[in-house]
């Protein structure tokens, strides 16, 4: 574990201010016709920065504008040393107290990056607030102009699905880790140990092999628990005969692995072995159908394929995979892997494939790796056996 430890301290380049993240969001927004991005604190704020401030009930803005100027900074006055030790002088800076508020400094931010009269400004859809947005509004009115947003949740998506070198370091550190402390959950269960305690063990353990977190809850479900594909944990014990199915992420250099493997106490039956065998099967296929060019929709197709032959399409109830990066809790980024999803997926980009089978009375079975597409194919991130464990009970 040591090795895993100091590999992560290396990963402290992935945090310091990205150099070439600029110019590439300056020409996205040019060409989606923006005049800028505004964002609030989040992962996407942190990918262009290297660093987010807290996300709290105070107004903090950043803006992005798409002509070259630098980023400016809107946030509480008693954030401003903080924020400032991290990012330097690489943004401006607009602070606002309490007893003013935000409007001022928002204003301050937009005139500072150029966006006075009337401006289309991209915002995250899914995560802007009210109040954020509303202080938006006010300021560009008070500048002689209106606001008219659009979502630019895929347009950073797309950025930030294709990794760099250092990022698929992280990357596969914290599959490393992550594998590890599946590794020393697999060999806790018995017979009489309920999910919630598996599912804090395997915490625990994430943390004890090296992480700074966790990618989400860790998710533990015995028996016929597992026919739920989200199913939390509680205070069912491990029986003779069950599935078990353990789904966990670490965070490593400020990026997240995402694994699920499902093994068995005792002989499961024969049902639960075929489906087994048809879901690794499928694992199988939609990894083999990854190449630079292929979409989302043909890699959930492959894998789908598989499940539809053998009789159980019906019972493949999500998505293949989803993208992997900085997110966490959940952990799901750009591409989603399923259909619809038809842009090409160019190399360097990262998801998961994690195809299942879900059946009540029976239970089910879920495989998942983190794949990064490459020039002849795909790389497993995850390498954690993908055989049935039969465990003794």
């Amino acid at each position: 574990m040591p090795a895993i430890a100091r590999y992560s301290l290396s990963l402290s380049a992935v945090c310091a201010m990205p150099a070439d993240r600029l110019p590439r969001l300056r020409l996205a927004l040019a060409e989606s016709g923006l005049d800028g991005l505004v964002l609030i604190p989040g992962s996407n704020l942190r990918y262009l920065t290297g660093f987010t401030p807290m996300l709290s009930k105070r107004v903090v803005l950043a803006v992005f504008p798409a002509a070259d100027r630098p980023p400016a900074l809107a946030l509480p006055r008693l954030e401003a040393p903080g924020v400032r030790a991290h990012l330097g002088e690489a943004v401006t800076y607009h602070p606002w107290d309490d007893a003013t508020g935000p409007d001022a400094a928002v204003e301050a931010a937009l005139r500072q990056a150029g966006l006075t009269g009337t401006v289309t400004l991209g915002v995250e859809f899914a995560a802007m607030r009210v109040q954020d947005l509303r202080a938006l509004e006010r300021a560009a009115a008070a500048l002689g102009g209106r606001v008219d947003v659009r979502d630019a949740t895929q347009l950073i998506g797309r950025m930030r699905m294709v990794k760099d070198a250092d990022e698929l370091a992280a990357m596969e550190a914290a599959a490393r880790v992550v594998e590890e402390a599946l590794q020393r959950t697999i060999e806790q269960i018995a017979v009489g140990k309920t999910e919630r305690e598996l599912a804090a063990f395997c915490a625990n353990a994430i943390l004890a092999a090296g992480a700074e977190g966790l990618s989400f809850d860790a998710f533990v479900a015995t028996g016929p628990n597992t026919a739920n594909p989200h199913h939390e944990p509680g205070d069912r014990p491990v029986q003779a005969g069950d599935l078990v199915m353990i789904d966990c992420g670490a965070v490593v250099g400020g990026y997240a692995s995402d694994i699920t493997r499902t093994v068995a106490v005792g002989d499961p039956g024969e049902d639960a072995r075929r489906i087994y065998d048809v879901v690794r099967a499928a694992n199988a296929a939609g990894k083999r159908a990854v190449h630079p060019g292929a979409t989302g929709e043909a890699i959930d197709r492959a894998t789908r394929a598989v499940i539809e032959e053998a009789g159980y399409g019906p019972y493949f109830v999500h998505r293949t995979g989803h993208g992997l990066g900085m997110e966490t809790f959940p952990c799901h980024e750009y591409p989603d892997i399923v259909q619809g999803s038809t842009d090409p997926l160019p190399v360097g980009t990262t998801f998961t494939i994690e195809p299942g089978i879900y059946l009540e009375g029976v239970g089910g079975v879920r495989i998942e790796d983190d794949v990064v597409v490459t020039p002849d194919g795909h790389r497993s991130l995850t390498h954690f056996p993908r055989d049935l464990m039969v465990l003794t009970p």
